[in-house]
């Protein structure tokens, strides 16, 4: 392929020639070895934004990537074989000029269509990919666009393979009306019907990816990653400030945009989006259950010893269970987990950093992790809001637990909450709905769920990361109907007496293993914090271990039965 077609554009304007007279007998520069950057205006050298992954090496910018190019970047070599290649459309309104467009088109970008699939390998794992080319008709989607996504996603099904779809579009075609409008039907129904057989799909948008795309295909993924700096939304921008007669505020529908208000998991530069979905395409490789590890990790089940109890009061409990030199929820992630993704993001409004969660490997099974989050810093604690969630958490947390079931994954929940956020905004988006929801949910998950308190359990902030099969306390933990202090204000009407209000609530872990309410008490050192973290982390891991060889051979119906039961007797 010339170098001078590499590009979204190729019109004359965005190239530089240098002219030069042939009196002083300098040469002119050829006709595309240089572009201009449409973001920082530089010159640069054609080729070598070609060998930096189509980005300006002056200012970062994205250029957009032809489809067969997407392929060569992110498929082992060789590897890609494409499917449906000559699939073409026809004119359903005999609109004018259509069928001349389509086939200047084809001549011009040497595709049959807006959209290439195929099978290849990541890193050796078979999968399906889909790359949507912006040079034909903006990747809008008509008829041969839809059906060329729906009969790949419809042969990964058959096939048993996951699937990544890298989304860029101007959204539906007009020039094939209601047509076109169907086939945002036809996509969706073919990746419910993929999901339905557990596989795993991966959106990926680039810029821009607007109308019935996103309103389709593109926000369905089980994850959904996006490029920096890319447009996405459902109406363009210009249509939103002409609807509205306002100005939109500077990075608007941006993928920061999206990722803050929790509509993407992750924004992932180009230079590394193979790693990354070679990383998480391992995560999701069938055979990776409890079978392909269990004689190695599986005879390791030796009972732990009861944890010595320390004769302290349950209000010098409550104190060391809040000190700030305490380990924190991803203390014990990046401890005890290898690989560890996170995903973010409820799919409604936000992304809620009181609660951190994606997935990672314990002893190379994948796993979901989850985690209430204080921070560890004066910063980090306004950051994660005190670990208290909002509404988003718990929704966030919700969408990762289900899609550990959807996979099933073991979900290890990390409780560590002085209680949920209590907030005007936290009313208005239905915290109570939200918490409700977890427990609800989390009763009858068809996976494995284990919750660990690794600090504060307050309140129903708590138990909506706490429904599970088994519920875990550290030695110096409190779990409790709510603080001591909120527990002498409404029945003392002074929260001062909190002190003998600790003592009252039977919130220790020895307190709550006695009333079986938690299976475990686990040790752990004076002066506990990151630096002797080990110590407690040696002590999780082998009774994890144990948890999921038991948990992960139980069959589903009896694996929610007994954890029903487990709530029933209470």
């Amino acid at each position: 392929m010339k170098l001078s077609n590499m590009f979204k554009k190729t019109d004359r304007k965005n190239y530089i020639t240098i002219h030069t007279s042939e009196k002083k007998g300098k040469p002119e520069v050829p006709e595309g070895l240089l572009k201009k950057c449409n973001a920082c205006k530089a010159a640069i050298v054609t080729e070598d934004v070609q060998n930096n992954d189509y980005i300006c090496p002056k200012c970062h910018n994205y250029f957009r990537v032809h489809a067969r190019r997407r392929v060569e970047m992110i498929a082992d070599e060789g590897s890609f074989e494409e499917w449906d290649a000559d699939l073409i459309a026809g004119n359903p309104l005999s609109f004018p000029g259509y069928e001349e467009k389509i086939q200047s088109l084809q001549e011009k970008t040497n595709l049959k269509e807006a959209v290439v699939t195929g099978k290849a390998r990541i890193d050796g794992q078979d999968v399906v990919i889909g790359v949507c080319d912006g040079r034909f008709m903006m990747a809008s989607m008509g008829w041969a666009v839809g059906e060329k996504i729906a009969r790949a996603v419809e042969r990964a099904t058959k096939e048993r393979l996951p699937v990544i779809l890298f989304a860029c579009s101007g959204g539906a075609r007009m020039q094939e009306g209601i047509v076109s409008l169907m086939q945002m039907a036809k996509t969706s129904a073919a990746f419910k019907k993929h999901s339905d057989v557990g596989l795993l799909y991966i959106s990926v948008l680039t810029n821009p990816t607007t109308g019935g795309v996103t309103a389709s295909f593109g926000m369905l993924g089980d994850i959904t990653l996006a490029e920096p700096k890319a447009l996405i939304g459902f109406a363009g921008p210009r249509v939103i400030e002409q609807t509205i007669g306002q100005k939109l505020p500077e990075g608007f529908q941006k993928s920061e945009f999206l990722l803050e208000h929790g509509f993407i998991d992750r924004i992932v530069e180009r230079e590394e989006m193979k790693d990354v979905l070679s990383s998480i395409l391992s995560m999701h490789q069938t055979g990776t259950g409890v079978e392909s590890w269990k004689q190695e990790v599986c005879r390791e089940t030796e009972e732990e010893k009861r944890a010595p109890y320390k004769g302290l009061t349950s209000w010098e409990r409550v104190q060391i269970s809040r000190k700030k030199e305490r380990p924190v929820g991803s203390d014990y992630i990046r401890t005890m987990f290898t690989d560890f993704i996170e995903f973010h993001g409820d799919r409604y409004f936000k992304d809620d950093k009181a609660i951190v969660g994606g997935i990672a490997k314990f002893h190379g099974i994948p796993v979901t992790v989850i985690a209430q989050e204080k921070g560890t810093s004066t910063k980090d604690n306004i950051l994660h809001n005190f670990g208290m969630p909002s509404p988003d958490g718990y929704r966030k947390a919700l969408r990762l637990m289900k899609q550990a079931e959807k996979f099933h994954r073991p979900v290890i929940c990390f409780v560590d909450t002085p209680g949920a956020f209590c907030g005007l905004e936290a009313e208005e988006r239905g915290q109570g709905e939200a918490i409700a929801r977890n427990i609800y949910e989390m009763s009858g998950l068809k996976t494995p769920v284990i919750s660990i308190v690794i600090g504060e359990g307050g309140s129903g902030g708590a138990l909506a990361m706490a429904t599970a099969d088994e519920v875990w306390m550290l030695e110096n933990s409190i779990y409790s109907i709510l603080s001591p202090e909120g527990f002498a204000s409404i029945l003392w009407k002074d929260s001062k007496r909190a002190k003998e209000a600790a003592g009252v609530m039977k919130l220790t872990a020895n307190h709550l293993k006695s009333m079986e309410i938690v299976e475990q008490v686990i040790a752990e050192p004076e002066d506990f914090t990151t630096a002797n973290l080990h110590e407690v982390t040696d002590r999780l891991d082998k009774n994890l271990k144990k948890f999921i060889c038991e948990y992960m051979e139980m069959d589903t119906s009896a694996l929610v039965e007994k954890r029903y039961q487990r709530f029933r007797r209470m």
